[in-house]
């Protein structure tokens, strides 16, 4: 099944959804990676000074592993296509215009947006709001 291209539709049907977990983010030697895989990191990404992980806060202070603040991810529950224009853009500038920050991980179905945990209902009110907005249009 291919994800939707359209913006209009996107913003009309993004369907926005909090995640009750909080997450992290930290980085982790390579030599570390292997003691996290057992607690199933919800992201990995691999860059030079390390491993970027998104971990259950939980799972992170077992592991002891440092982090600098506390997230909730926002899904968009529709099937945005890799390849669709905008959606990023319009999401981020919405939080942004209200001084929240926006951590936004697309994946092959959904975008996940991650937002400072404090400001995780606030975030989930604009975005609902923008979803009306674009329906009313």
């Amino acid at each position: 099944m291919t994800g939707e291209l359209d913006l209009a539709k996107l913003l009309k049907n993004m369907s926005p959804s909090l995640d009750p977990e909080i997450y992290i983010f930290a980085c982790v030697a390579t030599d570390q990676i292997a003691q996290v895989f057992p607690h199933k990191p919800l992201a990995t990404f691999q860059e030079h000074e390390g491993t970027t992980v998104i971990l259950a806060k939980g799972s992170a202070e077992q592991l002891n592993i440092n982090f600098d603040a506390d997230y909730r991810r926002i899904t968009l529950q529709v099937h945005s296509s890799l390849e669709a224009v905008g959606l990023t853009a319009a999401v981020s500038t919405r939080l942004a215009d209200n001084m929240i920050s926006a951590n936004v991980v697309a994946a092959f179905y959904h975008d996940h947006i991650f937002v400072p945990a404090n400001d995780a209902e606030k975030a989930l009110l604009l975005l609902e709001e923008l979803v009306d907005e674009c329906r009313d249009a």
